[in-house]
């Protein structure tokens, strides 16, 4: 070591002394909050302190069981021995570095993400922050697939329930009516058609369009997943008429069906794919995919970017995750749970119906009292996630078991009556 090379002793300080999370009630914690934070997502639930597999604490100290992952986020739980050793090992050795650079976690990533999505030869992979971001950098790319000649493609279509997003060009592509109307005009061009329906498809796909934005499954419409069929017909049209098909998997990626995409086995190769929630276990990390030479180079230096996208330790994070969920067989384990949980779910009297695919699984009522359903849950200790008046939307960690599963089957009849109760 260099004689000026500054000596930084190695210490560890708990979250405790930094912050004290222990001797104060949850009700103190919420009125700290909303008397220091935005108010844009609404009041906290609960103030939540500690988590472990799929657990969590909140600061009364009461036990929740987590089947919403920080909507699909936490794909292997809460503090996970391996990712948070990790995460640990990479901040101690480079924490970040400028874009001008790149880290050996960032290149493995990239070769890892291109190999499990099956990507052709000349395919590229873009690290963001979110996966709003993901889609604002697949937006752009969107735009730059202008086409020749004497027609230009300025269009692009999204779906009827569409969620992409909150910043301008990802609420472009949104399609609630609610998220968008305070922001308008947003970014134009862009149409939304009826959700799966394979003529309005191809009533709106021509030579004018330059992209088809489309999620395999529609988390927060209420879980609604597009057919084989529906992908397949996408792919035809795009590929005939130049347009890009990019599929946003942000919420549907990274194992939460039981497969790495969502889209696998409609058997296509898409232009682009958005990814983020899962990828980093908890944290940070999005990515956007692209296919192939020519899609890859829509984007050229100085088009785009981001400070912190590629984080040496973001990509050690998401890197820890994919081994986690491969070396430990997790993917197995979701399609199993999910079939158990879908079986489970369609048989309680009030459930009248059951969708989705692996743990990301929506589930309907015979009353408008979901988000009372939600409140039930709460209560009762099960963390669970109302997209209707109706609807109910699960998506726990992949790491869920049979037995954590069988404790909210068995605990929902009486979730749903005290619902009901309440209205």
């Amino acid at each position: 070591m260099n004689k000026d090379t500054p000596v930084v002793e190695s210490i560890e300080t708990p979250v405790t002394e930094l912050v004290e999370t222990t001797g104060h009630a949850g009700s103190e914690w919420l009125a700290r909050y909303s008397s220091s934070l935005m108010n844009v997502f609404g009041a906290p639930q609960r103030v939540l302190v500690r988590g472990a597999g799929c657990l969590v604490w909140d600061a009364d100290g009461k036990e929740y069981l987590d089947l919403l992952g920080g909507i699909a986020v936490n794909a292997l739980g809460h503090a996970h021995p391996f990712v948070t050793s990790v995460i640990a090992s990479q901040l101690a050795t480079l924490g970040h570095v400028s874009n001008f650079f790149t880290s050996p976690t960032q290149v493995a990533l990239a070769e890892k993400l291109l190999s499990l999505a099956n990507a052709p030869a000349g395919s590229k992979v873009f690290f963001s922050n979110s996966g709003t971001e993901a889609n604002e950098a697949a937006f752009k790319l969107a735009r730059r697939n202008t086409g020749g000649g004497g027609t230009k493609r300025t269009k692009i279509i999204a779906l009827e329930g569409a969620f992409h997003g909150r910043t301008m060009g990802a609420l472009a592509l949104t399609a609630k009516e609610a998220y968008r109307a305070p922001f308008e005009p947003l970014p134009g061009g862009v149409e939304h058609i009826p959700f799966g329906d394979i003529e309005a498809l191809k009533a709106a796909v021509d030579d004018t369009v330059a992209a088809v934005f489309l999620e395999p499954i529609q988390g927060e419409a209420g879980v609604r997943p597009l057919s084989a069929e529906y992908l397949r017909a996408a792919r035809e049209l795009t590929a005939r008429t130049g347009a890009l098909l990019i599929l946003d998997e942000v919420q549907t990626g990274i194992g939460r069906t039981g497969k790495w995409l969502a889209s696998e086995d409609a058997g296509i190769v898409p232009d682009a794919v958005t990814l983020a929630k899962g990828l980093g276990g908890g944290f940070p990390i999005g990515a956007l995919v692209t296919f192939g030479a020519h899609v890859s180079s829509l984007l050229s230096p100085g088009q785009h970017g981001t400070t912190f996208g590629g984080n040496p330790v973001a990509t050690a994070a998401a890197l820890a995750t994919l081994h986690a969920l491969e070396s430990q067989h997790v993917l197995a384990n979701v399609v199993s749970v999910g079939e158990h949980l879908r079986s489970g779910l369609a048989a309680i009297p009030g459930v009248t119906e059951v969708r989705g695919e692996g743990l990301l699984i929506g589930f309907d009522l015979d009353a408008d009292v979901a988000p009372a359903a939600v409140q039930a849950a709460l209560d009762a200790g099960f963390i669970i996630n109302s997209p209707g008046p109706r609807t109910i939307r699960l998506a726990p960690p992949l790491i869920l078991t049979t037995a954590q599963a069988d404790t909210f089957l068995a605990a929902f009849p009486a979730i749903l009556q005290t619902a009901k109760d309440a209205q």
